[in-house]
């Protein structure tokens, strides 16, 4: 797999539930009476792979079909009787929104009851009521990487994420690697002493509160993600890095300088490229290339290209500005 680090990691041939995912879904009561619909890609990324495997290990049915394609999906919940969906929350609310605008409004046509829901910075949890008040259904998540596959689980009445019995979590100052109290936040460090696969003091590069420790003196529960270290920008699941956008300006030298803006518009994160052009040159010549080495480099589709003059970007200005909170 490409992880969204990106890190090339190994597919583990004696995992027999997604990297502890199963332990999601038990928890949210999925069992062999459900038909769970997976829309997480199974492409590159492990995403896919590790929840087909984890909602295989609790007997579910899975529907393996990866994003895109929202009205054939919507007519599979309609014809298979799909009781559970995973997605990211943007595409979930593209798939409601079709059935919608097919004339089959839940609950009346659907046999929905859950959705495995991907995070989101911001008022998410207020995001997730909504949709549980409007459609009669429970939401639920979980805090994974690619890394590690599944490190925490939602537990009903209990805040944050329960740690998995698989992994060692500290939360750490990022600058030091020191573990902080409880209520302190610093950056999620994780263990895991899997056979083929280990992994020690592994920093995620997610930001959050240690709740409760259990009686080794590691991290039981953490609070919800407050955010990020560093520099990366996540979109939509995919971290993007300023050294990805310069991994493909050296490809396009007619580009003097760039950035890469990532804002919202509703529940969609939009990738906007600001460009300023080598003197004497055209956009038309270069601009079908610049999308193509954007999504080889980036792993995501360009939404927009802007043109701009040299005096409209700072030659010192950001490579990568996320707006998605403004």
């Amino acid at each position: 797999f490409v992880s969204p680090g990106p890190i090339y990691e190994p597919q583990l041939n004696d995992d027999r539930d997604g990297h502890g995912f199963s332990h999601s879904f038990r928890r949210a009561g999925i069992g062999p009476q459900d038909r769970v619909l997976n829309t997480w890609s199974y492409h590159l990324v492990p995403a896919g792979v590790l929840l087909d495997q984890g909602i295989a290990a609790t007997g579910a049915t899975v529907i393996p079909c990866g994003p895109g394609g929202a009205e054939q999906q919507a007519q599979l919940i309609l014809e298979l009787g799909v009781t559970c969906v995973c997605a990211s929350t943007a595409f979930f609310i593209t798939l409601i929104n079709t059935l919608e605008q097919l004339g089959h409004p839940l609950p009346a046509a659907w046999k929905l009851k859950s959705v495995l829901l991907g995070g989101e910075m911001g008022d998410w949890m207020g995001k997730r009521r909504a949709l549980e008040n409007r459609y009669s259904i429970k939401t639920f998540s979980a805090y994974a990487t690619g890394d590690f596959g599944l490190i925490g689980y939602e537990e009903a009445g209990h805040e944050g994420y329960t740690v998995q019995p698989q992994r060692l979590v500290q939360i750490c100052d990022p600058r030091t690697g020191i573990p902080l109290p409880l209520g302190h936040t610093g950056e999620i460090v994780v263990t895991t002493l899997n056979h083929g696969w280990p992994l020690v003091r592994f920093g995620t590069g997610d930001l959050a509160e240690g709740i409760a420790t259990s009686t080794d003196g590691f991290v039981s529960r953490i609070s919800p993600l407050k955010g990020r270290v560093g520099q990366a920008v996540k979109a939509r699941e995919i971290f993007i890095y300023p050294r990805n956008i310069e991994e493909m300006l050296v490809r396009i030298p007619q580009i003097q300088r760039a950035q890469v803006v990532v804002s919202k518009r509703e529940h969609r994160e939009i990738l906007t490229f600001r460009g300023v052009l080598q003197p004497g040159l055209t956009a038309t010549s270069i601009e079908k290339d610049l999308r193509e080495l954007f999504k080889k480099y980036i792993r995501l589709k360009l939404d927009a290209v802007e043109w701009i003059c040299g005096d409209d970007l700072a030659a010192d200005a950001a490579l990568l500005v996320d707006l998605k909170h403004i």
